[in-house]
């Protein structure tokens, strides 16, 4: 697992096609913005993990 800080603006790029932006930083809320093909699934992780189960 990679592990990186980023602050609100930043950003980074998995491949060439996935951008996943650091919106908004309050009290150790994050919000993040992802930009990727529509045929890619982006799933929230508690989502994810009811749906393995």
């Amino acid at each position: 697992m990679l592990v990186l800080g980023r602050k609100p603006g930043e950003y980074v790029m998995i491949g060439d096609e996935i951008k996943v932006e650091v919106v908004k930083s309050k009290d150790g809320d994050l919000r993040l913005a992802i930009d990727a093909p529509r045929d890619i699934q982006i799933v929230r992780g508690e989502i994810y993990e009811s749906e393995v189960k």
